[in-house]
């Protein structure tokens, strides 16, 4: 892997997906003697879950029941 002129490199999508890393997830080097460690940053709230509920908290506008979207959402 290359790092770049910024000395940025690209985490693999394999690893960010296991470790669910997105856009704007925190992540943290660690040194181990002559290894470095990517860790990502969990504190509450800052997952990957917790980003996506607090951004899409407080959007919907619709009034309806949880039957009347199931409905909805299945065509009937």
């Amino acid at each position: 892997m290359r790092v770049t002129s910024k000395g940025q490199v690209t985490i693999p999508r394999h690893i960010r997906e296991h470790l669910g890393i997105g856009p704007k997830s925190e992540v943290n080097f660690v040194m181990q003697g002559n290894d470095v460690v990517l860790r990502l940053t969990t504190s509450e709230g800052n997952g990957r879950g917790g980003q996506l509920i607090q951004r899409l908290r407080g959007r919907a506008s619709v009034r309806m029941s949880t039957d009347e979207i199931m409905a909805l959402t299945r065509g009937e």
